[in-house]
């Protein structure tokens, strides 16, 4: 089949998720104690590492919906039958999901089976729900796979997200290929509207628009979710076109806003004497009103990117492009051995983060395109995606 067109900017837009992304993940170690009361066995992150992890965490929440809009970017309209399309893109995802699940979960039994101390699991995974190296234990979580993740590996939610997603995609397309630019604003207008409920539901009603405790599905509950983010994508491509200097002058203020909100609001929440996870995690939540303007921010900038189609940087890009799914698979084994290296280093606390994100990148990358031309396509993308 006929290789698609490389889009540049889409491609720039990529590299920039996983940069964000790996810098929410590098995060984990200098919050998770603060946050949680999670086993951190280096010791509790000192008040400097505390403050930088919270404004790196808050700077990158647009990491998975910039995703989400690369997908509907890319992918909206689905113009290709039903079978094939689940074939190969629910497919694709499926079997290095549920590989990769196994080898994370079953780690902490391979750790004990080498005699290491039970310690290793924290150090590894900030987030694991215990530190057991029982094999039944390691099996269980196996067996949970079809239903739910463990935190092993917590960045394996997205994967869930992502299938249902791409089951939703080909009703969506039916009618994004009829909708004019007045509907799909309009559309977007109420998804907009939907990233206020958290914050409704916490600080004014528990239940709202319609909900109730026998109804979780509000007025707006069809018109909320991740389905924005990609409708936001389609629209982006296909609908905006801004000089880089009008880019410029609508996603700066709409970055800087979003990231204030979200900063001074987790902040906040920190600071309470007592606090839910959920609460934890409301200003960070990915569909909300902040999330949403420094991710529309993000893809605007991006859309104006131009580099040359033959250059390296289009070259190293096109790569990335090819592993990606390889990447974000492998690349959270990497972030406790990545985190205390970046500790003995000691560099200035204000780049630790940054420097995690891109050692980790660094070293799943190359993993990636190993794996790829090891394995062979067929393996490849049963393994690798």
């Amino acid at each position: 089949m006929p290789q698609p067109k490389q889009i540049l900017w889409l491609d720039a837009a990529r590299l920039l998720a996983f940069f964000t992304l790996l810098c929410c993940h590098a995060a984990d170690p200098y919050y998770a104690a603060a946050s949680y009361a999670a086993t951190d066995s280096a010791g509790a992150a000192s008040g400097l590492s505390l403050e930088w992890a919270k404004v790196w965490g808050s700077a990158v929440r647009p990491c998975v919906p910039l995703f989400v809009m690369i997908t509907g970017a890319l992918a909206l309209p689905v113009r290709t039958s039903m079978g094939d399309y689940c074939r190969r893109r629910i497919g694709r995802v499926v079997w290095p999901a549920a590989i990769w699940s196994v080898l994370y979960y079953m780690f902490p039994w391979f750790t004990g089976v080498l005699g290491c101390d039970k310690s290793v699991v924290h150090d590894w995974f900030v987030w694991a729900e215990s530190d057991s190296q029982a094999l039944a234990d390691g099996l269980r979580l196996v067996a949970r796979i079809p239903f739910d993740f463990s935190f092993i590996a917590s960045h394996m939610w997205y994967i869930y997200m992502l299938i249902g997603l791409y089951l939703f995609m080909p009703i969506l397309s039916a009618w994004v290929e009829r909708a004019t630019v007045r509907q799909l604003r309009f559309v977007l207008c109420l998804w907009a509207a939907s990233t206020l409920l958290p914050y409704a539901n916490q600080y004014l009603e528990p239940y709202i628009l319609g909900a109730c405790e026998w109804n979780a599905f509000g007025m707006l509950h069809h018109f909320s979710g991740f389905t924005g983010y990609l409708l936001l994508g389609h629209y982006v491509r296909h609908h905006v076109r801004l000089s880089p200097l009008r880019a410029v002058a609508v996603a700066l203020p709409l970055f800087c806003a979003g990231f204030a909100i979200t900063y001074l609001g987790y902040n906040h929440i920190m600071n309470l004497p007592e606090r839910t996870p959920e609460q934890l995690e409301l200003f960070w939540t990915y569909c909300t009103p902040n999330v949403a303007m420094m991710s529309l921010a993000l893809l605007l900038l991006m859309r104006v990117v131009r580099l040359a189609e033959d250059g390296r940087a289009a070259q190293a890009l096109a790569s990335l492009t090819r592993v990606g799914f390889g990447v974000y698979m492998v690349h959270y084994f990497f972030v406790g051995p990545v985190h205390w290296f970046v500790e003995w280093l000691a560099p200035p606390v204000a780049l630790r983060i940054p420097l995690c994100a891109v050692l980790i990148l660094a070293l799943s990358w190359p993993f990636a395109m190993i794996a790829r031309r090891v394995l062979g396509p067929r393996a490849n993308r049963i393994i690798m995606g």
